[in-house]
């Protein structure tokens, strides 16, 4: 069985290290909730990893299909619910891609988003259950994909 580990410690008021294969990084509340805004909050940390893991996917794919690009850039936009425990009740990943002539064609970048959005981001296939997540993909700014991600249940 595969494992993975973390520490948190705490800095004093609502002001946290997390260290992770000695990478540091920090977590903060906002003002409203009695932090200082030192670093970004755990809900935060959540979007960025969901961005994160699916962005990975794509670029890993697109290399191997020898698929060449000039920038790629995510956004996320969430909806939480009101009561407690609040969470994300649907999130929206918007992948932008640009690319010059056929060195970056629209039914690889198709393919790359929607494999990571049904089989290989464990982190999207975790959110997934509680969370309904959809997706839009802009290709040298025009919308070429959308929709939801609907992952196939591993076997284990």
């Amino acid at each position: 069985m595969d494992t993975m580990s973390s520490t948190t410690k705490w800095n004093g008021d609502m002001s946290f290290t997390n260290e992770t294969r000695g990478i540091a990084s920090s977590m903060d509340a906002m003002p409203d909730f009695g932090g200082k805004n030192l670093g970004t909050t755990p809900k935060e940390l959540v979007l960025n990893g969901m961005m994160g893991c699916t962005a990975m996917d794509v670029i890993s794919m697109l290399k191997k299909m020898r698929q060449e690009m000039k920038s790629f850039t995510m956004k996320i936009e969430v909806s939480k619910n009101q009561d407690h425990p609040v969470h994300f009740k649907s999130a929206t990943l918007f992948f932008y891609l640009e690319g010059e002539g056929n060195k970056l064609e629209a039914d690889k970048v198709k393919k790359a988003v929607t494999s990571s959005l049904t089989k290989y981001c464990g982190v999207n296939y975790m959110i997934s259950k509680t969370c309904k997540i959809n997706f839009e993909v802009y290709l040298n700014q025009a919308l070429i994909e959308k929709g939801i991600a609907e992952f196939i249940d591993p076997k284990n």
